[in-house]
């Protein structure tokens, strides 16, 4: 008989039980497979379609300590008209912030479907108080962060302290507002597992799950501050363990890579991950998001090129 996963997180032990009882990942199989499936082409008529669904997938995002109001109200014009040359160019999913800069988002993209987002938990290395984390996340939510991009206490996960990690997003998820027994309202959790600093693929798999059955609404690879990040065999596992959670619970997770995804070979290759991994219900923003800063350019330049049969100039879209 299956555990209920509402037991599973009753003890540090019964979370070791069931984390350490999961599958184990074939990394040869795992590698063979991303690389496989990364070399599948797709036929022109589709690859338009697939352009701009990688752009309605992206997450514009700046974190840096010299960001300025202005650095993300430009950032902010650009989510929702990525080439105000071409008006059938779709927006991005959200733009990407830290907390004290949401309030300038908010107001920069209010009337529009962009949503803000903002990393909080002491991103990106996580080391700070339970009550720093929940007071910062408060803050952002309260100044109009519809997303949360929360980062996992690695040295807690490593040294197997389960429940710690457990508490600590289900704390965060709780400030984000969300009621319910499925965790519905309030801002969207999306949980930063740092895939580059879990060591092996069963971390990974081990770490998707703690993060889902904790509360979160997506599961995200990277800070995209820490080599490596976005990964396509990472991506693969995260991506097995959305499509399990979903079968034995109901309830269907995001998945978001994030760092290192610049080009548009790039993000097809993720979209064919997931649609031959989690299936096609994921190939949506609700459920697949694209974590970058320089990929909206590239996808920009292949869509104009189909279009128009010539590359645009390198200067011919701003500078995210």
């Amino acid at each position: 008989m299956t555990t209920p996963l509402a037991e599973v997180a009753t003890s540090n032990a019964s979370l070791r039980a069931f984390l350490h009882g999961l599958p184990g990942v074939d990394r040869v199989g795992a590698d063979a497979r991303a690389a496989m499936l990364g070399t599948r082409s797709i036929k022109t008529t589709a690859k338009r379609q697939a352009i701009d669904l990688a752009v309605r997938m992206v997450d514009l995002t700046t974190l840096e300590g010299a960001d300025t109001p202005g650095k993300v109200r430009a950032m902010c014009a650009k989510a929702v008209r990525p080439d105000p040359a071409d008006p059938s160019v779709p927006s991005a999913a959200a733009v990407c912030v830290y907390p004290d800069l949401v309030a300038t988002a908010v107001q920069a993209l209010r009337g529009t479907d962009v949503k803000v987002a903002s990393v909080a938990t002491a991103f990106p290395s996580g080391r700070s108080s339970l009550e720093v984390k929940v007071a910062e996340t408060r803050l952002a939510v309260a100044a109009g962060a519809a997303e949360v991009d929360m980062v996992i206490d690695r040295g807690a996960f490593l040294a197997g302290d389960y429940l710690k990690v457990f508490e600590e997003i289900a704390a965060v998820k709780a400030a984000c507002g969300g009621a319910g027994e499925n965790g519905e309202g309030g801002a969207h959790l999306k949980v930063i597992l740092e895939t580059g600093e879990l060591a092996t693929y069963d971390n990974v798999r081990r770490a998707s799950w703690l993060a889902m059955i904790a509360g979160g609404d997506f599961i995200k690879t990277s800070t995209g501050k820490v080599s490596p990040a976005a990964t396509l065999p990472v991506t693969l596992i995260m991506l097995e363990a959305v499509r399990d959670f979903a079968r034995r619970t109901g309830r269907k997770i995001g998945v978001k890579p994030a760092g290192g995804i610049r080009t548009t070979k790039d993000a097809i290759k993720y979209l064919v991950l997931v649609n031959e991994t989690a299936g096609p219900d994921w190939l949506t923003p609700d459920l697949f998001r694209l974590g970058a800063s320089s990929l909206l350019n590239d996808l920009l330049m292949q869509r104009q090129k189909m279009a128009t049969g010539r590359y645009a100039g390198p200067d011919y879209f701003t500078l995210d």
